[in-house]
């Protein structure tokens, strides 16, 4: 049974991958890295994994197949490395880095390795999102995300939740950009909306966020020759119709952690690394999603 490492328990772990991981057990020996003894404890009584280490270097000495990372952004960089160094496959949680050159460094490094680095994009593998990337011909793409009253420091909100829509963009739109325009509003060095339109040769990409917009909402649109769909906080499907909008939901049975893409994710990055497969989320749009933040961020002092 082939080892699979897990560093960082906070919450992004404990609500978005350990429940996951818990369904494994009789796939992958798992074994999470913590220092904290009460919280392997509380995983242990809770998930029922068995094998806890304190250090990266502890865990590296069990030579597991893969880790996965979920620690602040602040040190992805030196711990992914190490990982790689070590000949270890890895998945993290985006953002990879604020600083676009580490990004490609890691990428650079895991290529030299013949291993693979996946950015944890779980957006990509939500089932609806999945619908509208199945969108042929598509001519307009609006990825949005809105909070009711949030501002937060500019870097931060775009490299901790404007990428998300940044990315999902990046997933749907199928042509090679040929122009970027981008637009910042703050307030005290707080973002309060962030746009970028996206131009293809058939295709206009318009990605937003909205840090002050009055509600909390998730919104991906496609529209192609003869159709429109627009997918609402990942769980609302809707088709629009002359003179009707049909809507589909989710099935109820569904884990949540499915439908926001977590659970197909996981797997499918577990499949690459176990058989040596494609890199799941691709290289070259993991550094796009990451450049076009980047790029936005830098736009501030231009």
């Amino acid at each position: 049974m082939e080892k699979i490492g897990v560093i960082g328990l906070g919450n992004i772990a404990q609500k978005a991958y350990l429940p996951v991981m818990a369904t494994l057990q009789n796939e992958y020996e798992w074994h999470l890295t913590t220092r904290n003894e009460s919280k392997g404890i509380m995983l242990e009584q809770k998930y029922g994994f068995k094998h806890f280490h304190q250090t990266l270097d502890e865990l590296i000495a069990e030579k597991p197949l893969a880790v996965f990372v979920h620690t602040p952004t602040q040190t992805h960089f030196e711990i992914i490395s190490q990982l790689l160094e070590s000949g270890i496959n890895v998945y993290v949680d985006k953002p990879i880095s604020e600083e676009l050159s580490e990004v490609k460094e890691l990428y650079k490094l895991a290529k030299e390795k013949h291993l693979l680095l996946t950015c944890g994009f779980n957006r990509r593998f939500a089932p609806f999102n999945q619908e509208l990337k199945s969108i042929p011909d598509k001519r307009t793409i609006i990825s949005e995300k809105i909070r009711e009253n949030s501002p937060q420091p500019t870097k931060f909100a775009i490299f901790d939740l404007m990428i998300h829509s940044v990315d999902t963009a990046v997933y749907l739109m199928d042509e090679r950009i040929k122009k970027v325009d981008n637009f910042l509003v703050t307030d005290s060095d707080n973002l309060e909306q962030g746009y970028i339109t996206l131009m293809g040769k058939k295709t206009q990409v318009q990605i937003i966020t909205n840090m002050v917009g009055g509600s909390n909402l998730e919104l991906s649109t496609v529209q192609g020759i003869d159709t429109r769909k627009t997918v609402t906080n990942l769980g609302l499907l809707q088709t629009y119709k002359t003179g009707s909008t049909i809507q589909k939901s989710r099935p109820d049975w569904e884990n949540t952690l499915v439908t926001r893409g977590f659970d197909p994710i996981i797997r499918a990055f577990l499949e690459a690394v176990s058989v040596n497969g494609d890199n799941p989320v691709s290289p070259e749009s993991s550094i796009l999603s990451h450049k076009l933040c980047f790029d936005l961020v830098n736009s501030i002092s231009e």
